[in-house]
């Protein structure tokens, strides 16, 4: 699909966080720097109900987030910085894969062999100044179903 620009970015990630599925969902964010990966995920979160300041977890690794009303846990991790793997155990992040709720991953390539695998990657490639091409690739049913929702609710839409 194609993004020509962040509103449709937006419109998506509205579209996603529609999705039941999407409470226990661990999401693979693909792209080159800059790509919008972070945007995309910031969008999600506002769509959820994320309230405040969304930070990027580049230096953090992870930005946990809750809500409450739902109730559902989040958590954005960013692997871009991510060197080695004594930190996953340290840091409790295989506990955090084995929980309930979303886990968003940027730079999942970063941390390969020690994250389960994706419900749902989302490649995305700048075509331009704004444009975005997007891949959705399924690894699970739960992925599935997330595909098939949303471009449902996209083609509804157009």
């Amino acid at each position: 699909m194609t993004w020509p620009n962040e509103a449709a970015t937006e419109a998506f990630a509205r579209t996603l966080a529609l999705q039941p599925a999407l409470r226990n969902a661990f999401i693979a964010l693909q792209g080159t720097l800059g790509a919008g990966k972070t945007t995309f995920v910031r969008h999600l979160l506002r769509a959820l109900g994320v309230q405040g300041r969304i930070k990027s977890p580049t230096y953090a690794v992870v930005e946990p987030h809750e809500l409450p009303d739902l109730p559902l846990s989040i958590w954005h991790f960013d692997f871009y910085r991510f060197s080695d793997p004594r930190e996953w155990e340290d840091a409790g992040f295989r506990d955090i894969f084995a929980s309930p709720g979303l886990k968003l991953a940027e730079w999942p390539d970063q941390a390969a062999g020690m994250l389960p695998t994706p419900d749902l990657v989302v490649a995305i490639e700048p075509t331009g100044d704004t444009a975005r091409q997007v891949t959705l690739t399924a690894a699970t049913a739960t992925g599935l179903a997330l595909i098939n929702a949303a471009q449902a609710m996209q083609a509804v839409r157009q």
